[in-house]
């Protein structure tokens, strides 16, 4: 069965950054190669308007790596529902007022149907008390939440 996997911008930086020499930022630059090595098959990869925005930032040499990484996904739109869904997550404190981004990559992830949101936000998006209020906030809303998780989670296994 095929899942719709959103791509949030944090994999698809370390998926095209320079190999690190620090060995936590080269082992989730080398589960996100393994994780990338995954898609297309059951998992069909989507980012936003917002990832490619965010993608296009910075060192222009690393921005254009990155924009070319994510090229060929589909490009799910920012909405007016999913820029209302944002600001009730924030309203609700599940992501901090001082990172609406982050509460919009869960929102138009929510709304276009993903079943999964791949991240390594550890901070605002994919920590245990980060999860459960958001998919409390998402639910509250009438939406499904889509699967918070790292691109740990896809590897050693059956996806």
């Amino acid at each position: 069965m095929e899942s719709k996997v959103y791509i949030e911008t944090s994999v698809v930086s370390y998926y095209a950054g320079r190999a690190s020499r620090d060995v936590i930022v080269a082992g989730r630059q080398q589960s996100t190669t393994d994780f990338w090595a995954l898609l297309g098959g059951d998992l069909s990869p989507f980012v936003s308007a917002l990832v490619v925005k965010e993608a296009g930032k910075g060192n222009s040499e690393q921005a254009k790596c990155r924009l070319e990484a994510i090229q060929s996904f589909p490009v799910l739109r920012t909405t007016p529902e999913a820029e209302h869904l944002a600001q009730t997550l924030v309203d609700a404190r599940a992501i901090p007022a001082e990172y609406p981004e982050d509460a919009l990559h869960i929102a138009v992830a929510a709304i276009a149907g993903m079943d999964f949101l791949v991240t390594w936000n550890f901070a605002h998006i994919n920590n245990p008390f980060t999860r459960m209020m958001v998919r409390q906030a998402v639910a509250n809303a009438g939406y499904e939440c889509p699967e918070v998780v790292s691109p740990d989670a896809f590897l050693g296994g059956e996806t």
